[in-house]
């Protein structure tokens, strides 16, 4: 998707933090112009190589990072038959309920929004708000390639950040926070979704978990507005259960034909999370969380973070 030029403006260099001016197909840092980033399909690639786990290059050559940007079309074939074994119970009433707290024209930027997240129809159907979808890889919704560890825009310039399942595969989560409450205006507001009891996924780049209070720590530079299961345990135990099996075979086609049994096998145990998504034991088990809140220069104390555990005291 094409970049939109009124934003163009906000942008900075992820590099030397200075305004970026536009010449031809590349923006340059103001304050060294030697610092270039080029413009490829009206998508303004902004990583830093020196500070970037990604180089510009990966970005040029079209690489994968995150994502396979050529998946197999048997494998996408198979899976449109496969029951899921995640439920994602809360993610569309948030999102309405985000709707709500936004006003019309708001500016909004999206974490990992080269594709749509779960859900997040109540955001994309009202037309008047100003998306910016940001990620590490190319997609249909992509605006603009840029790390999250150093977003390429001025201090204040959003309503609204999202950042759906994203937190779990950066390198440094506190700093893409700060990043978050960086660019987020004085009443700014943050929803994110992170998972705790799943195995890894996309690979390499997975690398965090967080308990429910370690998420809301995540978050202590923001006054909470709600903060809950996202996904029970009955989801997790699918995940284990899954990967329990697989666990026993390194060939990709055996595990491929495992995971399909594993699924049809355990697909049901996720609809225990309606049952059980708000009890205590949740909260010490959920498959993942969200959070939604907004911008506060109050910081949530260590103190005042343990007495918010709602999970159960054995």
């Amino acid at each position: 998707m094409k970049f939109p030029r009124s934003f163009e403006k906000y942008l900075i260099c992820p590099e030397t933090k200075s305004k970026l001016a536009k010449d031809g197909n590349f923006f340059y840092s103001t304050a060294n112009p030697s610092i270039s980033y080029p413009i490829l399909d009206d998508i303004p690639i902004l990583i830093c190589d020196r500070k970037s786990l990604f180089s510009i290059k990966n970005f040029q050559s079209k690489s994968n990072t995150t994502w396979d940007l050529n998946p197999n079309r048997l494998y996408e074939f198979i899976k449109l038959f496969v029951p899921s074994i995640g439920l994602n119970l809360k993610a569309k009433k948030n999102y309405q309920n985000l709707a709500r707290l936004l006003s019309n024209d708001s500016k909004i930027l999206i974490v990992g929004g080269s594709v749509k997240g779960a859900g997040i129809d109540p955001i994309f159907s009202n037309k008047t708000y100003k998306i910016i979808n940001l990620d590490v890889s190319f997609g249909n919704h992509t605006n603009i390639i840029a790390d999250s560890h150093d977003i390429p825009f001025n201090d204040g310039v959003f309503d609204c950040v999202i950042i759906q399942a994203v937190l779990e595969h950066v390198l440094d989560p506190h700093k893409c926070v700060g990043e978050i409450h960086r660019v987020l205006k004085s009443s700014g507001i943050v929803y994110a979704e992170t998972p705790f009891m799943q195995q890894v996924h996309m690979g390499k780049y997975d690398f965090t978990r967080f308990t429910h209070l370690g998420h809301r720590r995540l978050f202590r530079w923001f006054a909470e507005i709600e903060h809950a299961p996202l996904m029970g345990p009955g989801t997790s135990l699918a995940w284990a259960y899954t990967h329990f099996l697989t666990s026993f075979t390194s060939s990709k086609y055996l595990s491929l034909l495992i995971k399909i049994f594993a699924h049809y096998t355990s697909f049901f145990l996720k609809y225990f999370d309606w049952y059980i998504i708000n009890k205590p034991g949740a909260y010490d088990a959920a498959s993942a969380y969200f959070f939604l809140g907004k911008k506060s220069k109050k910081e949530l104390s260590d103190k005042e973070l343990i007495q918010g555990y709602k999970g159960r005291i054995s």
